[in-house]
Formats: structure tokens, sequence, C-alpha cells
């Protein structure tokens, strides 16, 4: 149970992207607010607002969840990842990030973020996932830029290659 300080703040303690981290929320703080106010990191996109477009999607003890819809207090003790996690050390892309570089799956990016968490989580439990799981997992998110088309393209080169059948460009 979060800690609630004399300033009516709750004490929010939990795992991004592998590191510990804490900070103080209002009771009402969405975790969006929390990455990127209290934290500085501003790879969550917030659109909507509402947990509908999927931009704010981030990882919830490996799960895809809307950071929207999630009040900080809530994370309290989880382990969250987001799209900064993605990424190597060295600034080197994640396959699926490259995937989306080499295939077109962005144009203004917004969007990229929260679609890029979910397709992680669900290439970690379900790496062999077919054409039709993809776009499963991508009917949660809203792109107003590409028409989908690329992002699946991408998308179904980032699974191919993960298990070895890389298909050409």
């Amino acid at each position: 149970m979060p800690r609630l300080s004399a300033a009516g703040r709750h004490a929010v303690t939990f795992t991004l992207n592998g590191t510990d981290v804490s900070g103080a929320a209002e009771p009402r703080m969405l975790l969006s607010d929390f990455l990127r106010q209290v934290v500085g990191l501003t790879g969550t996109h917030v659109g909507c607002e509402h947990g509908v477009c999927g931009a704010c999607t981030v990882q919830i003890d490996g799960a895809p969840a809307r950071s929207c819809l999630t009040l900080a207090v809530q994370a309290d003790g989880c382990d969250i990842r987001t799209v900064e996690a993605l990424a190597g050390p060295d600034g080197s892309l994640d396959p699926l990030q490259d995937s989306f570089r080499a295939h077109h799956g962005l144009q203004c990016g917004f969007c990229t973020p929260g679609i890029l968490m979910s397709l992680d989580a669900l290439m970690r439990v379900r790496p062999d996932a077919s054409e039709a799981e993809i776009r499963d997992c991508l009917s949660g998110h809203l792109c107003r830029c590409t028409g989908y088309a690329s992002i699946v393209r991408a998308a179904v080169a980032a699974f191919e290659k993960a298990r070895g059948g890389a298909r050409e460009s």
C-alpha cells in the first residue's frame, strides 16, 4: 500500500526499465503523467486520455497496459517497461524498432511507442504469433497516418526474423 506523506502525496516506488525509481504522486496522478513529469521519460505518449488510442501503452509486470488509465499509486511495487527500454544502451535499435524503420511502419511516430510496447509483450509470450494474432494485438491502437499496412508488414517481418525466417523487404 502506498504511503501517504503529510503533503497529501503518496510515495511511489517501482522498477522502471530495470532501475528502481521513486517519487511522490498525488492520489489521482496518472502513471503516464508520473513517467513524463516526475521521472522525465517522454517516450510514453498521451493521446486520448481515455484508454482508446493506445499511444500510452507501457508494460506493467510484463503485460501491456494503458498508462493513462492507471494511477501512479497502482504501479507501486510493480515492474514497468516503457519504450525507452527497447533500444540498447548504445542507442542500437531493438529488432521491432529496426523493422519499423526498415518497413516504414511509422510516419509521425506518435502512436508508435504504444504499438511497440504491445508488440514487444506479444513477442515475449507468443514469438510464433500469426499475422492474425499480430493484427489482433494491433487492434487496440489508433494510427492516423499509416493506414496500418506498413505497421502490419513491419510487425510480421520482425516476428519472422525473431523466429529465424527473415523475409526480404
